[in-house]
């Protein structure tokens, strides 16, 4: 979530770049990191109750979006957060229905893929283009993310939520990742080229961004899920279609009337758990720690018991101590009756 760092047309290396770009050749520079780090302002958000929720086809092609559940009349829906009073104070940032949004990606977003085997996970060749929605904000391309941040979301989730990609239809390889702004690895959330779900733990009150790569441009339709269990036990899920035309050239119209082929798949259970998927987003919490057969977390047994065992070996240690000053006060009093009324002074 740094600032992005302009490069030459078509040359600005994204976070792909990482430890390994500072050692390639001046042939590839100018380079930058794809990744982000930790304290961006951008990422730091309060979102309106009173945020309504809009309707008619939208077309998105710059700007703040966040995906996320959000109470439609009391039904828990997966909708995407389009906070356009972010870059116009006189608009109103609004909820859309993903069926109704196109998230364009221009061909500002091109990229070329760095000559480095720790990228090798996008699907496509060192050097060759690929569309590249950054984990940084850069103004000329679509900025998506998610969060959990609707205040009635808040007020009724238990701890937080799952976020599932569950199938990705498109004419090339969709990746997801994050990375770390100190050059760590990158961490891969969802990749199109998996089956089956792919879910993440997001903790309430989260705000994330990550890096978006497409390999090829196109129509993309991402089917994502939001599952949760809420504070009084009910359990929650919604699943969506979010649509993305990758490249300027790519109709729009096209991308709004696109339907899902084949058999839709299963949205995981509100019950999914971070372990079940490949990594938990920066800044979440995972789920609470499963208990054991008896019902009690094994980590505060283990605790209750170091607790006991220090407290023993200190009464061990104090029992010790009191018995050994006695043992020597006994032998201190002999040796002074012994010695006769004198003390046993020379003479």
């Amino acid at each position: 979530m740094h600032d992005a760092v302009a490069a030459s047309p078509r040359g600005r290396l994204p976070a792909l770049a990482a430890a390994a770009l500072l050692t390639l050749t001046a042939a590839l520079t100018p380079a930058v990191a794809w990744a982000d780090g930790p304290g961006d302002p951008g990422l730091d958000q309060t979102i309106d109750a009173g945020e309504p929720i809009s309707h008619g086809d939208h077309v998105i092609g710059t700007g703040h979006v966040d995906m996320g559940p959000k109470f439609d009349g009391g039904t828990w829906k997966f909708l995407i957060h389009d906070d356009a009073h972010k870059a116009d104070a006189d608009a109103t940032s609004v909820w859309r229905h993903p069926d109704e949004t196109v998230l364009r990606v221009v061909d500002a977003a091109e990229l070329e893929v760095p000559d480095s085997s720790a990228y090798s996970f996008v699907g496509a060749a060192p050097g060759s283009t690929v569309w590249v929605v950054p984990e940084t904000q850069d103004p000329d391309v679509v900025w998506a993310g998610w969060n959990t941040q609707d205040p009635t979301v808040m007020s009724r989730l238990d701890r937080g939520a799952t976020f599932s990609v569950t199938g990705v239809q498109g004419p090339g390889v969709l990746t997801v990742y994050l990375q770390s702004g100190d050059f760590g690895d990158p961490q891969v959330l969802w990749d199109s080229r998996k089956t089956g779900a792919q879910p993440i733990w997001v903790d309430t009150n989260t705000h994330t961004h990550a890096n978006w790569v497409f390999t090829e441009p196109g129509v993309y339709l991402v089917r994502m899920a939001a599952s949760a269990t809420l504070k009084d036990g009910t359990k929650v899920s919604d699943t969506e279609l979010v649509r993305f035309a990758v490249g300027t050239a790519t109709s729009t119209s096209a991308a709004l009337k696109a339907t899902w082929k084949g058999p839709a798949p299963t949205a995981p259970a509100a019950t999914a758990s971070a372990s079940a998927g490949p990594a938990t987003p920066a800044g979440a919490t995972p789920p609470p720690r499963a208990a054991d057969s008896s019902g009690q977390d094994p980590l505060a047994v283990v605790l209750v018991c170091v607790i006991v065992a220090v407290g023993a070996a200190l009464l061990v240690g104090l029992t010790l101590v009191v018995v050994r000053g006695n043992r020597a006060k006994r032998r201190a009093l002999a040796a002074r009756a012994a010695a006769g009324p004198d003390g046993g002074a020379d003479r």
